[in-house]
């Protein structure tokens, strides 16, 4: 079978890594263009174009393909009997849709319809999702509207994280793509389950904005975000002296707190949240400083007792 890879980052690498070592033939690697990266701005290769220079795979980066003729022509000329798409990046029009003889298929690491979008894994845990999954789905021209040929859950711990879930989500699209690809294959009929569009919810883009702690909020809430929003775009407060505190880690307490929201009522680095409960501050890291626990921070005058967050 002749394969189509388009993904760009660390998420889509191990489905890429697992298409390639079970044989198929990877025609070309779609990815985004090489782009500075880092303190010294050096121009870096997306990770699914470092692994497919390492496969020895073309990879082609258009800036679009949307309204680029030439790239929609060489995409069909590739003669792909299907392509897989892993958060690429791109939108893909009708014309490359139709190009592959299978079409494309999605891995979207939600539980679809919930969550359509760029941020599927950092929304399920900030807003309680007891689950999450992958899907495999046959794209349309819509946002992530295509039936799903393949879907497997994965549960939402009061410990998981973004990185967390991202490494196990990431784990289990190589493996459900897989299946995918071995039925196509095989000339089995994967019957697909169209989507019930009354139930969608949708992921956005993250900006840095997302990260700002509002205190007012319970305790349980803001320790998603904690887990949700790190290391991307990352959760911050600011302290007595204006400035910034990345909050890394924390855990919701089962105390009772009165004090006003974003207090910082003792050494151990609990701070009052809304709704009368407390989160004990563990991991943080102040402005123009390394990471430390709270207790540290705290010593270091970072941060003062009775202050208030915010």
């Amino acid at each position: 079978m002749r394969v189509v890879f388009m993904g760009t980052p660390d998420f889509a690498v191990p489905a890429l890594r697992q298409i390639i070592d079970h044989g198929y033939d990877v025609a070309a690697v779609y990815s985004q263009p090489p782009r500075p990266k880092g303190r010294g701005q050096q121009v870096q290769m997306s990770p699914v174009h470092q692994a497919a220079h390492e496969a020895g795979i073309p990879v082609y980066h258009p800036v679009s393909l949307k309204k680029d003729a030439d790239a929609q022509a060489a995409f069909a000329a590739l003669n792909a009997d299907v392509a897989v798409v892993a958060a690429y990046g791109l939108i893909l029009p009708k014309a490359v849709l139709n190009a592959p003889r299978l079409g494309c298929l999605n891995i979207h690491a939600s539980l679809l319809p919930r969550w359509r979008g760029a941020s599927p894994i950092q929304h399920a845990i900030w807003h309680g999702d007891a689950q999450s999954g992958v899907g495999i789905m046959q794209m349309e021209e819509g946002l992530d509207t295509g039936p799903v040929l393949i879907e497997r859950a994965v549960p939402i711990r009061d410990t998981t994280t973004a990185q967390s879930l991202h490494d196990e989500l990431s784990a289990l699209g190589a493996v459900l793509i897989l299946e995918a690809l071995a039925q196509l294959e095989a000339g089995e009929k994967i019957t697909p389950t169209p989507q019930e569009n009354e139930h969608t919810t949708y992921a956005p883009l993250l900006i840095k904005d997302d990260g700002l702690i509002d205190w007012r909020q319970d305790a349980v809430q803001i320790d998603r975000q904690i887990r949700a929003l790190n290391p991307w775009p990352g959760v911050w407060t600011k302290t007595f002296d204006g400035k910034r505190l990345k909050v890394l880690t924390a855990e919701a307490l089962s105390g009772q707190y009165t004090e006003p929201p974003g207090t910082l009522v003792n050494r151990h680095g609990d701070v009052a949240c809304g709704g009368d409960t407390g989160l004990r501050l563990h991991l943080v890291q102040p402005e123009n400083a390394k990471a430390m626990d709270a207790i540290a921070a705290i010593n270091g005058k970072y941060m003062r007792v009775d202050e208030v967050l915010g």
